[in-house]
Parts: structure tokens; C-alpha cells; sequence
């Protein structure tokens, strides 16, 4: 079977790696698929992570965290996504658009009433920005967050949103338009909203192609009151707390595309040796061989891409581009893995039972989250300075 080798990995990054990839083919591999096919959240392999500490990764150890960086969580969440994305994508939501918005820019107050449970995986955070009217378009944000006498009332609807729906889910943190600035532009702000708030309706979660195993919901706001308290960074200042997360979500993304573009290396490596058609193993034609050196080599460049943009974002130095690079360059390779992994295992490849199955119906929604690969070339184009909007010239 495949490995991914340690490319000069720090001994502490290297450890975790290898103890992720164990727990994963241990604890994960052999359940996952009745989960999947069940579409049920998975608590108790979400508790096992929680006690691992993966859930506190990046986060200081007076909140309850484990002291390391963000490469730590992206190194668990590339050897996660090589056996499932659906724990993966939890994982991710958990900590870079639940938790990490609290880090990023909560108050001492906030960060020590919400983040040791979050850190702990006991409780999970979630975050409201997409809504029905808007995606990619998030300057279009239609909920709205208005002060009345000491609280926000909050009304909208945010759809798609990650971790929102489950018994464990301590709060979402919403962008609402909260006035207008100069010119008439709608000023965004984050509030943070906890489970169960009067006027906070969690909808029924989504029936989805992948990701069948992990929690998806639209969530309703109505005359939602929450403390005044609770506003999440300074006022107007959601718009630029939001372009920060998903910045750093994208590596995080690309670290799980890698994964899973990795994992069906790994498949198709077994199945290949096990496989035998017109007397000999499959992995014997040309054919195949191709498709998985094909394969191979996307993974490896694609987690080269993610490693730079991380290593770029933990030393201080600009990442926007090297992020967008990594998200679209890991999401292509994974949606080709997965297309190339299904015909290397042929009928079989169409069967959930078979974890290509499973891989094939994840890898789609890789080039549409966290932004989707059309935004990603915008972003590039504008950081290499092309056209009106660019930042400099290269």
C-alpha cells in the first residue's frame, strides 16, 4: 500500500501523521460505510478524534488545545481523507470555520467560554455565511443583525452549512448586515450564535451525493435574540474576518483533497494486485499502470502545493494565491483520482461497498467549497495583477 513519506516533516508533525493514518485505517475504515449509507453522523468516531486531541490542534493549550499549528490540522485531515472525507470534512468545519473564527478574533471572554469544548471535540462550532440568494457572491448577504436594547436580533436564512445540525453543536457564528457604510454599502459583521437560542431553527439537513456521513443543514433565523456581547470581532469587520477564514480553510480543503486523491492511489494500488482478468493481475497491463502513475504524481504535486501555501501562511509571509493555487490544483486531482479510480475498479467501482464508490460521490463538492474552482483562478489572476481588480504585477 501507498504511503505518504514525511518529506523532512518536523518529528512532532511526522508522529501525528502516522498516528492519524492508524486511527484512520483502525477506527475509521472498517464502520464508515454503514455510516455512510445510513447517512448518520458519526459521534463516536467524532468523540475518539475529540480524545485524540485533533480537534484542538491549532489552538494554544490555556483554551484546551494541543499547542501546535495549522499544518498539524492539515496533516490530519489529508491521512483522514484517505479513508473518508465525510469524518474529514467534519474535522475541518470543526476547527477552521468553527473554532478558529473564535481564536482569530473573539475576546478573552469569548475564547474562554466557548473554545476548551470545541478544542476538546465534545462540542462542535459551525459557520453561517452562505445563504440561498448567495454563495460566491457573499457581499450580497441578505440576514440582517440589528441592536435592540442590548441584544442582536438577528433574521435570515443561511443554507449548506457544515456541523450546524448536530447534539453536539454548541453555536454558529452568523455574517449579518448590521447598517450601511459610505456609499451605502451594506456594513457585515459575525455574531455568534449558540445552540438552541429562541428564534434559531436548525432545518432538516440536506440529502446529499457525498459527504453522507457528516452534518448539513439550512438554518432559519427569526426574531433571534443574542447578547450584544456576542458579536465576534469589531463591528463592519465580518466581511474581512470572513476573506481571512477562508483563506486559511482553503489549505485545509486541499489538504483533504490530497487525501483523498491519495487514498484512491491506494485503493487502486490493492485492487490492481488482487484483480485478475484474462490471467494475470490487472496490474500487469500498461493501461492501468499509466492510470496510477497518472494519479500518483497529481497527489504528490498537489500536496506540494498545500505544503508551500502552509508554510507561507505559519511564517507571517502573504498566502492568498499560494492558497487558491493549492485549493484548485488539490481539487482537480482529487476529482480525477476519483474518476480514474472508478474505471481502474470497473463494475465494482459503482458499488458504495467499495470505497471508490464513496470517493467518487465526495470529490465533486471539493471544486465547489470554501469557493469554487472558478473563484480560485479569479483570485490567482488578481494576485498576479490581471485585469481591473489586481493586486500587483508578478
Amino acid at each position: 500500500m501507498s504511503d505518504a513519506p514525511g518529506y523532512g516533516l518536523a518529528d512532532e508533525h511526522e508522529s501525528l501523521r502516522r498516528a492519524v493514518r492508524e486511527f484512520a485505517r483502525a477506527e475509521v475504515a472498517p464502520v464508515i460505510g454503514d455510516y455512510y449509507e445510513r447517512a448518520a453522523f458519526p459521534y463516536d468516531i467524532v468523540a475518539k478524534m475529540g480524545a485524540m486531541g485533533l480537534f484542538g490542534l491549532p489552538f494554544p493549550e490555556e483554551y484546551g488545545g494541543m499547542g501546535g499549528d495549522y499544518f498539524a490540522l492539515c496533516l490530519a485531515l489529508e491521512e483522514l481523507a484517505r479513508v473518508d472525507s465525510s469524518v474529514a470534512i467534519t474535522l475541518e468545519a470543526g476547527v477552521s470555520l468553527g473554532a478558529m473564527p473564535v481564536y482569530r478574533f473573539g475576546t478573552e471572554e469569548q475564547r474562554g467560554r466557548w473554545l476548551p469544548d470545541l478544542c476538546a471535540g465534545t462540542r462542535l462550532g459551525a459557520f453561517g455565511l452562505t445563504e440561498p440568494g448567495g454563495g460566491t457572491d457573499a457581499g450580497a448577504t441578505r440576514t440582517t443583525a440589528r441592536l435592540d436594547g442590548g441584544q442582536w436580533v438577528i433574521d435570515g436564512t443561511k443554507v449548506f452549512i457544515t456541523n450546524s445540525g448536530t447534539d453536539i453543536t454548541a453555536l454558529v457564528t452568523v455574517t449579518a448586515v448590521t447598517g450601511r457604510g459610505p456609499e451605502g454599502r451594506p456594513e457585515i459583521s459575525a455574531i455568534v450564535v449558540p445552540s438552541g437560542t429562541p428564534g434559531f431553527t436548525v432545518g432538516q439537513k440536506y440529502s446529499k451525493v457525498g459527504w453522507s456521513a457528516s452534518d448539513t443543514n439550512e438554518l432559519v433565523f427569526a426574531d433571534c435574540r443574542v447578547p450584544a456581547d456576542h458579536l465576534l470581532g469589531e463591528r463592519g469587520r465580518g466581511y474581512a474576518q470572513f476573506l481571512r477564514t477562508l483563506d486559511e480553510g482553503r489549505v485545509a480543503i486541499a489538504a483533504l483533497s490530497v487525501g483523498l486523491a491519495q487514498g484512491c492511489v491506494d485503493e487502486c494500488l490493492r485492487y490492481s494486485a488482487e484483480r485478475t482478468a484474462f490471467g494475470r493481475a490487472i496490474g500487469g497491463y500498461q493501461a492501468i499502470q499509466f492510470k496510477i502513475a497518472d494519479m500518483e504524481a497529481r497527489a504528490h504535486t498537489a500536496r506540494l502545493a498545500y505544503y508551500d501555501a502552509a508554510a507561507r501562511m505559519l511564517a507571517g509571509l502573504p498566502f492568498k494565491k499560494e492558497a487558491a493555487i493549492a485549493k484548485l490544483v488539490a481539487s482537480n486531482a482529487a476529482m480525477d483520482n476519483a474518476r480514474d479510480a472508478t474505471q481502474v475498479f470497473g463494475g465494482y467501482g459503482f458499488m458504495n461497498e467499495f470505497p471508490v464508490g464513496r470517493f467518487y460521490r465526495d470529490a465533486k463538492i471539493l471544486e465547489i467549497g470554501e469557493g469554487t474552482s472558478e473563484v480560485q483562478r479569479m483570485l490567482i489572476a488578481r494576485e498576479l495583477g490581471v485585469g481591473p481588480e489586481g493586486s500587483r504585477a508578478s
